[in-house]
This record gives structure tokens, C-alpha cells and sequence, in this order.
């Protein structure tokens, strides 16, 4: 039979067919012959036409990497980009351009597929990753029988080139193209564990900067023609720009790789559920700044490393969908977690790590923890709720950071969501417009205090956000704050209770001022009180809104 009648079945044979012919889209691997799969080579042995793409000058990698498989009655379709990086007068710009270029490219291989030809579009790598085979597999799988055959992709040659793996246990690989903007890379890497930047080439001081920005840089290495003539693997930081071409990649390899054995599985990690300061005990030897009982040790008498970081990091109202990029990569860089039980408990056990947990009533004696931990070395994590600079972490850690022994140690403050902007947003928009936020909590400052603000603020006609209303041994506040706010407000104005916002046991509620309960309120539920201004409107679903108008009434 001819070539035209046969057609591969899946055990690799060949069988006979009528009709139209078979596209196979068919990776060949990241340049290097001996790495196409053995049905790669099947499929090209049996196929009527070889596709490739190539640019303008003809030269196309994919046929040199399967050239000792062509034949000569091969039917070759060479399929030439009108253009690649350059301008273009088309007028629909460089996308028209190639939009174009690919439906005239389909109606070629259809040709031969109505004619009953079969049809394998070669691509390095693979064929449906970045790969130009999939704008054919597009126009035409959906019209004729079709196969894909994967190849070994660049990532994973890069990876074996390099000796390290990409991910391990939970870490995540993320694979980025080298031309998304500055802030998107850097955003990226900095929350993810591993990564991959694809396309190099003239994107690569953009790559460097991301790098840079988001504190992968040390990490990051460079891979280029990964198992083809010229490969070249250095550190990412020691290339020159002008020397890169498209076909280089850049690695962010995993972490946990570099751990040694003992401390490589999440097992090794401290307990995370434990919730006595004394867990911080479990560090390492010298590394332990605690005493027995758990607190943070201030002595003199160890001598500090070269110094680490303490980065305070703010999880937001409730888990990982409230958490910034940045935030994101920092949990996942440090080497020490401090911070109260409940938030640690949000934060993924990553191998390597070591978790030092407490209650809610420590927060001075975390902060010491932490900065002990980077005076030896330790790129430390504290772990707040919320925001950490809105009645939460960072102002403790500053605060101890300000005197002896710790001003050398550097300490950065991540922004998180903050509880009134989370329950906010839940309602709609009540603080749409200028408004306060106040703790009803007597434990740090007096109870006259927060009276007089909140006659301040009330008086002011600001909208209010009332974070730590009530607990089991604080009952009385509410009470109080609804009498005060009364002297002000009207008895309807909105009142929105939100309790657990993110979490499992969610709600928000908006009830009138002058009915506000305070049986209702625990130490989970944020209070927003709205102005005078502040409207409430159901709407035609059935769901209320809160809102507050951006304009406000002269006079």
C-alpha cells in the first residue's frame, strides 16, 4: 500500500484507511535526536508531509532535530512566519499578521488531509506547550482524526542539565513567559516556591529586574540550548544581556533540594498546632535564642551571626485567597515562623521550617523571638492576622526592634487585607467615605480613652470601624459604644456585623443602630457603623447593601 493509504494505530502499526488523512502533532524533544520518543519516530516514518515552522531565513530547529528521520519522498511544508519580533505594516498589526499566517498555514496541511495524506506537524519540545503546533491543532483537530505526540519539554531538559529538581512534596512550579509585564513577573515569583521563566531573549533585563524585585535572584539560575549545541548553565545573576537568545530559560529550582535529609520532610517541622511559646524551643542548636519557660532570651552572651530579616506578614481576615503575592513568597522563603497558633495554623507546612506558635498574649515576647532568631542568621517570618500594622504585629516588632541589641536587624512590614475593609467589601461600601477605626479593647489603653474618640468621631460624622467588640471576659463594651454613638446617630442608622469574614462560619448582618445586641457580638465580629449618610438598599435579588456616598452635603 502507499504511503498516503497507512495510518499508525496506537500499539505503534500500521493499519490501512479511506477517507482523510490523520494530522499528528508530534514533539520532538528539547533539541538533542536522542531524546525524541519512539513514536515520534513511528509517526514520522509513516507520515506523507512534514510541517515545520520556521522563521523568515528558512532555518527551522525542528527539522534539524528530526532531519535523519526525513525521507525523500517526504513531502515537505515549510511553514515561514511573515514575521517574528519585528513591525509589521499588516493591516491588523502582528497579530493580524500571524492570525493570517496561521489560517493560510491550516488551509495548506488541509489540502493534504482532504487529499488523504497524513500529516505530522513537527515542534521541539512539546507540541502543546508554547509550542507553534497547537495554532494548527486549533483549525484542524476538530475536522480530521488527530494524535498528539508529547515530547521532553525545555523545562524538564533545563532541570536535568542543571541537576536539581524543579518541585518537591507541595512546592509549586509555576512557568511564566518572559513577556508579561515587570509587576505581573514579579508578583509571580515572589509567590511561588519554584518557577520557570520561558523566553528569554531580549525580555531578559526585564526577567533580571523580576528577579531582583521579588528576591529570587540569588536562586535563580540560567539554562541555555539545554542538550543542544552551545548549552550554557551559569547562575542567572552572572549573565550578560547582550549574550541571550530566545532559546534560554531561567530556573528557580526547589528549595526543600537543598535541605539536608533530616530536615527535608515536613515531619521534621515543629508542631504547628501547638499553642505554648515554649515550641520555639524546637530550633536547632545554636540557633535557639529561648529559655526553658519559653521566653525570649536577651542575653549578651550569644554572639550573633551575620544578621537575617524579620519580615511581618500579614495573612488578611482568613486563609490563602486573602493573601497578597508578596506575602505569599515571603512565608515561603523564611526559616522561622513566629506568630500566635490560629494564624500560623493558615500558613501550609513547608519542609525545612520551623514553627514557633503562641497564644494571643505574648506579643512582645514573639517579637524578641523573632529578632533573636535573625540576629543568628534566621530570615524569620512573623505571622499576623489581617494587616500587621492595624492593631496587630508590627508595631510590637518595631517597637522591640527600636532598642538594644536589635537596631541592626533588618525588618520589613507586608501589607495584608484588614479586617474592616474585608467585612466592607462583604457588605458593600460603607466606608466609602471618610471614617474611623477604633479598638473597643480596654486591655492596652483605658476605657475613657476610647469613649472620648468615639465621641470624637462620631461627632465628627465619620463612619466607624470597631474592631475587638467584645469577648468572654469583655461583655460591657458594645453596650456603652451603642449608648454613646446614640447621642450622635440617628436609632437607623446601619449597623453591619460581620463575624468569621473568609472563614467557615462567615456572616454579615445589618441591623439599626438602636437594636444593635450585644449578646451578638464576640471577639470574631467587626462592627461597622455608618454615617449619617449611609445607605441601606435591597435590591431587587433580595440582598442588602450598605453604601456610603462619596459626595457629602455642603453645609
Amino acid at each position: 500500500m502507499s504511503v498516503s493509504e497507512q495510518q499508525a494505530t496506537g500499539d505503534g502499526s500500521v493499519a490501512a484507511t479511506a477517507g482523510p488523512g490523520r494530522l499528528y502533532g508530534v514533539g520532538l524533544g528539547p533539541g538533542d535526536p536522542s531524546l525524541m520518543t519512539v513514536r515520534a519516530v513511528e509517526v514520522i516514518a509513516a507520515a506523507d508531509v512534514i510541517a515545520y515552522h520556521s522563521a523568515r531565513h528558512g532555518r527551522s530547529i525542528a527539522r534539524s532535530i528530526a532531519a535523519a528521520h526525513l525521507r525523500p519522498d517526504h513531502i515537505e511544508e515549510a511553514l515561514v512566519y511573515p514575521v517574528t519580533t519585528e513591525s509589521t505594516d499588516h493591516p491588523g498589526g502582528y497579530r493580524g499578521a500571524l492570525d493570517e499566517f496561521y489560517e493560510s498555514a491550516a488551509a495548506r496541511l488541509a489540502a493534504h488531509l482532504d487529499a488523504g495524506r497524513t500529516v505530522a506537524v513537527i515542534s521541539e519540545g512539546d507540541p502543546l506547550f508554547y509550542g507553534s503546533y497547537q495554532h494548527m491543532h486549533k483549525r484542524l483537530a476538530h475536522r480530521y482524526p488527530t494524535e498528539v505526540i508529547p515530547g521532553v519539554t525545555s523545562i524538564s531538559a533545563a532541570a536535568a542539565r542543571l541537576g536539581k529538581p524543579l518541585a518537591e512534596a507541595d512546592e509549586v512550579l509555576t512557568i511564566l513567559p518572559g513577556t508579561l509585564p515587570e509587576e505581573e513577573l514579579t508578583a509571580r515569583l515572589a509567590s511561588t516556591d519554584t518557577a520557570v521563566v520561558m523566553k528569554l531573549g531580549r525580555t531578559f533585563p526585564t526577567v533580571r529586574r523580576a528577579m531582583e524585585r521579588s528576591g529570587r535572584l540569588p536562586e535563580a539560575q540560567y539554562v541555555e540550548r539545554a542538550t543542544m549545541s552551545g548549552e550554557r548553565t551559569e547562575k542567572l545573576a552572572d549573565i550578560d544581556a547582550e549574550t541571550v537568545p530566545y532559546f534560554a530559560v531561567s530556573v528557580v529550582p526547589s528549595r526543600i533540594a537543598d535541605l539536608p535529609p533530616a530536615t527535608a520532610s515536613p515531619g521534621a517541622c515543629a508542631d504547628a498546632g501547638s499553642d505554648s511559646a515554649a515550641t520555639a524551643t524546637a530550633v536547632e542548636t545554636p540557633a535557639s535564642p529561648t529559655t526553658d519557660d519559653g521566653k525570649a532570651s536577651t542575653s549578651a552572651s550569644a554572639s550573633p551571626a551575620l544578621p537575617g530579616e524579620v519580615v511581618v506578614v500579614g495573612t488578611g481576615p482568613a486563609g490563602p485567597l486573602w493573601l497578597t503575592p508578596e506575602s505569599r513568597g515571603a512565608l515561603a522563603a523564611a526559616e522561622d515562623l513566629v506568630g500566635y497558633t490560629t494564624y500560623l495554623d493558615r500558613v501550609p507546612l513547608r519542609p525545612g521550617q520551623r514553627r514557633h506558635a503562641s497564644d494571643n498574649k505574648v506579643e512582645s515576647e514573639r517579637a524578641e523571638l523573632a529578632l533573636d532568631l535573625a540576629r543568628r542568621g534566621r530570615r524569620v517570618a512573623v505571622v499576623s492576622g489581617g494587616d500587621p500594622g492595624v492593631f496587630a504585629m508590627a508595631t510590637a516588632v518595631l517597637e522591640v526592634a527600636s532598642q538594644d541589641p536589635y537596631r541592626a536587624i533588618p525588618v520589613r512590614v507586608l501589607p495584608g487585607v484588614t479586617a474592616a475593609n474585608a467585612a466592607a467589601a462583604r457588605a458593600g461600601a460603607p466606608l466609602g467615605h471618610d471614617y474611623a477605626v477604633i479598638s473597643l479593647s480596654d486591655r492596652l489603653k483605658p476605657w475613657e480613652v476610647i469613649a472620648e474618640r468615639l465621641h470624637a468621631a462620631a461627632s465628627a460624622d465619620l463612619a466607624l470601624a470597631l474592631y475587638n467588640p467584645g469577648s468572654r471576659s469583655r461583655t460591657w463594651q458594645v453596650g456603652k459604644a451603642r449608648e454613646l454613638l446614640l447621642e450622635h446617630r440617628a436609632p437607623d442608622t446601619p449597623v453591619i456585623l460581620a463575624r468569621d469574614i473568609g472563614g467557615p462560619e462567615e456572616s454579615v448582618r445589618t441591623v439599626h443602630l438602636t437594636d444593635l445586641d450585644p449578646t451578638q457580638v464576640d471577639m470574631r465580629t467587626l462592627l461597622i457603623v455608618g454615617s449619617s449618610q449611609t445607605q441601606a438598599v435591597r435590591r431587587d435579588d433580595g440582598t442588602e447593601v450598605v453604601w456610603t456616598p462619596r459626595r457629602y452635603p455642603e453645609g
